[in-house]
C-alpha cells in the first residue's frame, strides 16, 4: 500500500517537450519503476513526436485512452498551466500534479471553482509543488531520489525543501517513508494537509507522519483540529517563518501572515493542543518522530 501513486500508476507529462518537462521526466524514469510508469507526453504541436521512447499525444483524453495513464504531471509555463489542469480533469484522470511555480491566483481560483461546481473526481496535488514519491516504486516531480528510503513514516508538507530535509532525516536515521507528499505552497491549491493525513491514516503501511506548514492561510490548523479527534497515529508537526514579520510574504506565495492570523506560533500552539509533538528546530523532526514510535 501507499497513498495517490504506486509502482503501477501510468503517468502523462504535460509540457514533456520543454527543458523542465524533458530534465525531470528522465529523472524519474531513471527512478525506480519510472521507465514503465511514465507512458506518454503531450504536446499539441508535436503530435506524433517521441521523447526519448514517450510518444507524444495532442491532448490528454488522447494519452489517456491510447495508453491507460491515470495520473499527469504538469511543467506547462504559468500562463497555460491553469488551462493544462483543466484539461487533465475533463479526460476524467485520478491525479494531477501541478509543478509549475507563478500560476495568476485568479486562474486557480476559477479552475478549482469549476472542479468544485461540476464535482469532479480528479485529485490535484499543487500548484507550485515538488510532487509524490512512494520510495523504491515511483517518484512524480521534482525530489531528489537518491535521500529517500522505503520505510513507514508518512511525510506530508507546503515547503518542498523541508520536505527533503524531512526525509533526509528519517533515512538517516534508519526510518524510511512510506510516501512523501508536497502539497505546494499557493495560496490556492488542490489538496490540503487534512486530505493527506486523511489517506496517511487509513494507509496500512504508514505507522506515524511528519506535517510541515507554513505560516499563512489555516490549513495546519484545520488539519490538527481533525488530527484530535480522528488520527491513530503519531504525528510530529513543525511550522516554517517563526520569526516572520507580519505582512510580509516569505518565499511562498500563501506564506503571508495577514490580520494576526496564520502566525508559527498561534499554528504551533493549535497542533500541540491537538496533540501533534511539534517544535521551532527543523533539525529536530526526524528524531522526535523516533522517539514518538519507539
Amino acid at each position: 500500500m501507499s497513498i495517490l501513486i504506486n509502482k503501477d500508476t501510468r503517468v502523462i507529462t504535460q509540457g514533456i517537450t520543454g527543458k523542465t518537462g524533458q530534465f525531470h521526466t528522465r529523472m524519474c524514469r531513471e527512478y525506480a519503476n519510472g521507465k514503465n510508469a511514465f507512458v506518454a507526453g503531450v504536446n499539441p504541436k508535436k503530435a506524433g513526436e517521441d521523447f526519448e521512447g514517450v510518444p507524444i499525444y495532442g491532448t490528454v483524453s488522447e494519452a489517456a485512452a491510447q495508453t491507460g495513464a491515470t495520473a499527469s504531471v504538469i511543467y506547462v509555463p504559468p500562463a497555460g498551466a491553469a488551462a493544462a489542469i483543466w484539461e487533465a480533469v475533463e479526460a476524467n484522470l485520478d491525479l494531477v500534479i501541478c509543478i509549475t511555480e507563478g500560476i495568476p491566483v485568479r486562474d486557480m481560483m476559477e479552475v478549482r471553482e469549476r472542479m468544485r461546481r461540476e464535482n469532479r473526481k480528479t485529485l490535484l496535488l499543487g500548484p507550485n509543488c515538488p510532487g509524490v514519491i512512494t520510495p523504491d516504486e515511483l517518484k512524480i516531480g521534482i525530489m531528489p531520489g537518491h535521500i529517500h528510503r522505503k520505510g513507514r513514516i508518512g511525510v506530508v508538507s507546503r515547503s518542498g525543501t523541508l520536505t527533503y530535509e524531512a526525509v533526509a532525516q528519517l533515512t538517516e536515521l534508519g526510518l524510511g517513508q512510506s510516501s512523501a507528499v508536497g502539497i505546494g505552497g499557493d495560496p490556492v491549491n488542490g489538496l490540503k494537509h487534512i486530505d493527506i493525513m486523511r489517506m496517511f491514516n487509513d494507509d496500512p503501511d504508514t505507522d506515524a507522519v511528519v506535517m510541515i506548514g507554513e505560516i499563512g492561510g489555516g490549513d495546519e490548523e484545520a488539519a490538527a483540529l481533525w488530527i484530535k479527534d480522528n488520527m491513530k497515529k503519531p504525528v510530529v508537526g513543525f511550522i516554517a517563518g517563526v520569526t516572520a514579520p507580519e505582512g510580509k510574504r516569505m518565499g511562498h506565495a500563501g506564506a503571508i501572515v495577514s490580520g494576526g492570523k496564520g502566525t508559527a506560533q498561534e499554528k504551533l500552539d493549535i497542533m500541540a493542543a491537538c496533540g501533534i509533538t511539534v517544535t521551532k528546530n527543523p533539525s529536530e523532526m526526524g528524531r522526535l518522530l523516533k522517539a514518538a514510535i519507539s
